[in-house]
């Protein structure tokens, strides 16, 4: 559902940081491990190469890196923090949620912690659910993580998933804005499509599932997507929700400055834009250093493309998902 948010306060960014592991895996390092090879990897997904975690890494470190920098650009500290979101589907544990982790690490208060599941949409989810607490005037900064540490459930075997996954965290500051300040995060418009839940799973390690040594045998703790299937629906999803943010706020293509996609795959991105006819030197790309970081991709491309000077304070940019689940959504604010 989209909101406009009648209420009192409104949301801005205070601050954004992104973090990439050190270790690099790319498509020539593939090449040994799977048949594949770079040129084919480069054709049909625009990567080039992936950072992975290092071994005992979780998501909790990752995330931790990215929201020190956010809190240096908010001019905050952990204890002004209200609220932690963490969007991930690759937390360091099952409980307690990473987001308790990461409240621990960052040194901050008793305060209001939880994990968010929506793959790779978490992060246009976990803003638009920082939007809502901060407009009710409940919380006034919250920090979101989108991160995610994915190579433990990629199967090194399947050409088809191995070449695109990569781990990676990204963190905003979602802060209460004073009256009339004007740059702001304008609507957020989210779904779920639960029957197109088969297109993209991770079989094992929950209740239904547990591991077992079957499941090890079996190869199920490893993620499993039908490509054709996704690519056909992310390109519909992520057009209509884009479709739905400018609608909702009377805003025109032309008038986004930038458009900031789930890194997913360059044919979905192109696809993307030309079906709403957006200029591909105004898509954010940075999914051929990064591959697809599921809730990670969204704030480590904004970031990426911020510290390149390219994104600056002011423009109106439209963020959109499209992940596991089948759930989609699309964001528009002034950064």
């Amino acid at each position: 559902m989209g909101h406009d948010g009648a209420g009192e306060f409104r949301s801005k960014i205070s601050g954004i940081g992104s973090y990439l592991p050190e270790k690099i895996l790319t498509n020539f390092d593939l090449e040994k491990m799977v048949d594949t090879n770079n040129d084919w990897i480069i054709e049909r997904t625009g990567i080039k190469h992936r950072h992975i975690a290092k071994d005992g890494e979780g998501v909790s470190d990752l995330g931790y890196h990215a929201a020190q920098k956010a809190l240096k650009m908010a001019n905050l500290t952990a204890q002004d923090i209200d609220m932690i979101i963490v969007c991930t589907v690759s937390g360091d544990q099952v409980m307690p949620s990473t987001a308790c982790v990461l409240q621990s690490k960052l040194g901050c208060r008793n305060i209001f912690s939880f994990d968010l599941s929506a793959a790779c949409s978490g992060f246009v989810y976990g803003l638009s659910v920082a939007d809502q607490f901060i407009r009710t005037g409940m919380y006034k900064h919250v920090l979101v993580v989108g991160g995610e540490v994915l190579h433990p459930f990629v199967n090194y075997e399947d050409r088809e998933t191995c070449i695109l996954f990569g781990d990676a965290a990204g963190a905003w500051i979602v802060s209460r804005a004073e009256k009339e300040y004007p740059n702001v995060i304008m609507s957020s418009h989210l779904h779920a499509d639960g029957n197109l839940g088969d297109l993209f799973v991770l079989p094992a390690g929950g209740s239904k599932i547990p591991f077992s040594a079957e499941v090890l045998a079996n190869k199920t703790q490893y993620v499993k997507m039908k490509g054709r299937e996704i690519f056909k629906n992310a390109v519909r999803t992520m057009t209509d929700c884009c479709h739905e943010a400018l609608n909702a706020n009377g805003v025109k293509p032309h008038e986004v400055d930038w458009l900031v996609p789930h890194q997913a795959n360059l044919r979905i991105l192109e696809s993307v834009a030309s079906h709403f006819e957006f200029p591909t030197e105004k898509v954010v790309v940075s999914l051929h250093e990064t591959g697809n970081t599921s809730a990670a991709s969204i704030p480590v491309a904004f970031d990426m493309a911020f510290q390149e000077g390219k994104i600056k304070r002011g423009q109106l940019i439209l963020l959109a998902a499209f992940g596991a689940g089948l759930t989609s959504g699309s964001l528009l604010l002034r950064f």
